[in-house]
């Protein structure tokens, strides 16, 4: 089981002077304090764990974040930020002694400029509002995670969210031009801007998949796409899983980068054909859904590349889109399997881990014996082309025992992906939930380095305490050694 960070009584002996506080900052409109009301708060969508945050702040101004953190620095407060509570890996679930900044009236898209092919929004814009402000004139934002139509960019950007473009098109780091943030003393900087890249420390890049460690991003400068000539998707069949993750390795391997390479097993394509009537063939063990993009003569050729290497991995189907209607149908199903597979089940954990693509067909063959010696089913859903695997490990949080069997489940498929040279993680972010496993990858010296940039940006460890790092005593250690404080810390940075 998961352990929940626990509370420092003194800072909840205090509950009432500090939400006279908030109250007093940003005003009583903009602070949530009432049992029932904070019950919304509790968690994130890694709803097997709930806990009641101290109080919530709904800031509307930049001034307002850093009026609220300067507040909970001097009172030694701890602080969560949230944004629309999607993340998978607890990184929002609160602290009882915490307060939480929840960003969701910051969602007004501040300029579209088309010239540098960027967008200004604020870190509550959602993920899919950026590609709808910017439709008009044939552009998009082209991460694309499957909770985008509620993700915000903020927390894209705290997660480092890919989706299933990601394989061409990169993920949140590769399309984040810049953010202005709050630091944990309340200071404002900014860091990047419409350019492609500066002189200093890249901050920016370490900012992105920071899970609130190290401060509230405000505002972010997205890079926006000039929408392909042509995409077209197929959709193939396959009588096995390793079939289909040997097709993926062959045809990356072959040079074709597609905008798009998801897969499905069995329970899922059943799960997502029966929600969204997609047209998937029912009588496979796997589907590959392929998209390629560009110029219309290229599209065809590749498609029929793709095909053929199909063929050779003994595919039992394979059909092309010829609209953008169908096209849009086949991603239709996968986009909407997380919330189908939850029809077939009371309960289901979301993993997430990475590992390199050649590892597909044996990975998947163990996530199967696995299975049947947990007897939990498993509906395999993930980004195939750069081996982002989401197994959805079934269970009954009414059952007693299931919830930590499904976690021991979980636990043994993300040391698999490290045993065969992958990560813990590919976009979910490490949070609650794999934070026990931090050192099953990273040694005593990786993380001692970790550490130490946690503690130059917040060295009273008060910002989204106890995600991430299970070894906080050596931090704090770390901290005692040398801490720095002040401007000198980052000295080139623009400060407001």
């Amino acid at each position: 089981m998961i352990c929940l960070p626990a509370a420092d009584p003194g800072i909840v002996a205090r509950r009432e002077e500090i939400v006279a506080a908030l109250r007093e900052l940003i005003g009583p409109g903009n602070v949530v304090a009432e049992p029932l009301r904070l019950a919304a708060y509790e968690t994130d969508a890694l709803t097997a764990y709930r806990q009641r945050p101290l109080a919530v702040a709904l800031p509307e101004t930049t001034a307002a974040v850093a009026a609220i953190v300067r507040y909970a620095h001097r009172a030694g407060v701890n602080v969560v930020p949230r944004g629309a509570g999607t993340s998978l890996s607890g990184g929002a679930i609160p602290a009882p002694d915490a307060i939480v900044v929840a960003m969701g009236k910051f969602n007004r898209i501040l300029d579209i400029d088309y010239a540098n092919r960027c967008v200004v929004a604020q870190c509550g814009v959602t993920n899919l509002a950026i590609s709808h402000a910017v439709a008009e004139r044939g552009f998009y934002y082209a991460p694309d995670p499957s909770s985008q139509i509620a993700c915000t960019i903020g927390g894209n950007v705290a997660e480092n969210s890919g989706g299933v473009h990601c394989l061409k098109y990169g993920l949140t780091t590769h399309n984040v031009l810049g953010v202005e943030m709050v630091l944990p003393d309340g200071e404002i900087v900014r860091l990047g801007g419409r350019y492609l890249d500066s002189g200093h420390y890249d901050l920016l890049g370490l900012t992105v998949g920071s899970e609130g460690l190290i401060g509230i991003v405000t505002e972010v400068t997205v890079r926006i796409l000039k929408r392909p000539e042509t995409a077209r998707a197929l959709l193939i069949g396959f009588g096995s899983v390793e079939d289909a993750g040997a097709c993926v390795a062959h045809v990356i391997g072959d040079g074709i980068i597609p905008a798009g390479m998801e897969m499905m097993d069995r329970p899922a394509i059943e799960a997502a054909e029966a929600f969204v009537h997609a047209g998937y063939p029912l009588d496979v063990e796997a589907l590959l859904i392929v998209e390629l993009d560009g110029p219309a003569a290229e599209v065809d050729m590749l498609i029929d590349r793709v095909r053929a290497i199909a063929e050779s991995h003994d595919s039992a189907s394979c059909r092309a889109s010829t609209s953008e209607q169908e096209r849009l149908a086949f991603w239709a199903g996968r986009k909407a399997a997380f919330p189908a597979v939850g029809r077939i089940s009371p309960d289901y954990y979301c993993m997430d881990g990475t590992i390199p693509r050649r590892e597909l067909p044996r990975v998947l063959a163990a996530i199967n014996d696995m299975s049947r010696r947990y007897a939990l089913r498993v509906a395999n859903v993930f980004h195939a082309g750069d081996g982002n695997l989401h197994p959805l490990i079934l269970y009954d949080a009414n059952s007693p025992g299931e919830l930590d069997k499904a976690e021991e489940f979980g636990n043994e498929i993300l040391k698999l992906c490290v045993d065969v040279g992958g990560v813990l993680t590919g976009e979910h972010g490490v949070g609650l939930e794999k934070r026990d496993l931090m050192t099953y990858q990273f040694g005593e010296r990786d993380l001692d380095v970790q550490h130490r940039i946690k503690l130059a940006f917040d060295p009273a460890l008060r910002f989204n305490p106890g995600k991430v790092y299970p070894t906080l005593s050596r931090c704090a250690e770390l901290g005692r050694e040398h801490v720095h404080r002040g401007a000198e810390r980052f000295p080139d940075l623009p400060r407001f």
